[in-house]
């Protein structure tokens, strides 16, 4: 998995979630070529790798005794995880098409890793029972439409997006959007709380967590769910109730595109050819889950925007982990967390290879991105579930 000798970084990937539902066990070689898979030398595996254009090297049992000798040593920041069970996967998606496509549906639908898409009434049906992993993307758990107001109230698709939430709300049985997706957003918290993993980019990772602290408070201008908000909200606002965020300020202006100042889209004035963030290096033996959340090919990563684009490191709570920053902004990217028997990951921005995503455009291409480094940061997460649990340290 090193940059020099994979061809297609996101579908080995793949190939290892196939390996693994075949009952092939997989060893993850942490910090070692990139972060690399080895496999069984299976015939059906070596195939399977031809025909997906995966690059592989066949190793004698001697060589790959010698490898995982060299990774146990003490003196390297290296170390061997087992890969046992195929991960269950859900993606979080409303039904029908949308303005905006998913990052995480791309490339898993590009690495052929199998989900299920489920949305309001499944979750809400205790259908998250059935995963062991959770996907959140471009969602607004407030009930604020993604605060799209502004832009597009004369959109159709807005116009019918609003319609539609309205009448799911209704048939869910409750009066407002922001009820039911607070509903929602008790069921996912609850399923990170007893063991799930939840893996949420873009606007789903601020949206969620003040979904949860404003509960019981009505933040909502009129124009969303047709009364008034709460007077002085702010102050009302518990941030004990979040996953990864403190302190943070909402954004009253209900035609603003903004959710709060956790995001630093607005603020922040980085020009695009110099919009990078690192990720951050941990011991390996000592912290083989942020480790593996963070293999790469490279420890510097492209930057790329999105509604919420990046947290601002001063609000996000002193037990989160920040694994991807820009330091000199003081913005941190991508965050990993425990909650309960679970954990979390929230990684900012849209999609990695389409620095602006607008509405509308058209989805990225990954077969022009089969190395994306931006893109394995997800997939680092899809297969962390499958990896035999040891205790975090740090």
């Amino acid at each position: 998995m090193d940059p020099e000798t994979q061809q297609n970084h996101l579908k080995a990937y793949g190939i290892t979630y196939w390996a693994l539902d075949k009952q092939y066990k997989v060893s993850w070689l942490l910090n070692y070529r990139g972060g690399s898979f080895l496999l069984p030398d299976a015939p059906e595996i070596r195939k399977e790798c031809q025909i997906r254009g995966v690059s592989f090297e066949v190793l004698s049992d001697g060589t790959a005794n010698g490898i995982l000798e060299e990774i146990s040593s003490p003196s390297q920041n290296m170390e061997t995880v087992v890969l046992e069970k195929a991960p269950k996967i859900a993606v979080y998606t409303p039904k029908g098409k949308q303005p905006w496509d998913d990052a995480v549906t791309l490339v898993l639908t590009y690495a052929e890793i199998p989900f299920t898409p489920i949305y309001d009434e499944e979750v809400l049906n205790d259908a998250l029972l059935l995963y062991d992993w959770l996907h959140l993307h471009h969602e607004d758990f407030t009930g604020q439409y993604g605060k799209f107001f502004g832009a597009y109230r004369n959109a159709p698709w807005y116009i019918e997006q609003k319609k539609e939430a309205e009448a799911l709300a209704t048939k869910l049985g409750y009066s407002k959007v922001s009820q039911e997706k607070l509903a929602v957003s008790h069921k996912i918290r609850n399923f990170v709380i007893g063991g799930g993993f939840m893996f949420a980019m873009c606007s789903a990772t601020d949206s969620f967590d003040i979904a949860l602290s404003a509960e019981d408070v009505d933040i909502c201008e009129t124009m969303f769910d047709g009364d008034a908000s709460d007077a002085n909200y702010q102050a009302k606002i518990d941030y004990s109730k979040t996953f990864a965020f403190k302190d943070y300020t909402l954004e009253r202006n209900p035609v603003a595109y903004e959710f709060s100042n956790i995001d630093v889209t607005n603020t922040r004035r980085v020009l695009p050819d110099v919009d990078y963030f690192s990720l951050m290096e941990y011991s390996a033996k000592w912290d083989p889950i942020p480790t593996m959340l963070c293999q790469n090919h490279t420890q510097l990563i492209k930057g790329f925007m999105g509604q919420t684009t990046a947290f601002q490191s001063d609000l996000i709570k002193s037990n989160i982990l920040i694994m991807g920053e820009n330091k000199q902004n003081g913005e941190a990217r991508y965050i990993h967390g425990t909650k309960g028997k679970g954990m979390f990951t929230y990684y900012g921005g849209h999609d990695p290879e389409d620095y602006k995503h607008q509405v509308g455009d058209a989805p990225t291409v990954l077969d022009l991105h089969p190395n994306s480094p931006g893109y394995r940061l997800i997939l680092n997460n899809v297969l962390f579930p499958a990896a035999r649990k040891k205790k975090l340290k740090t």
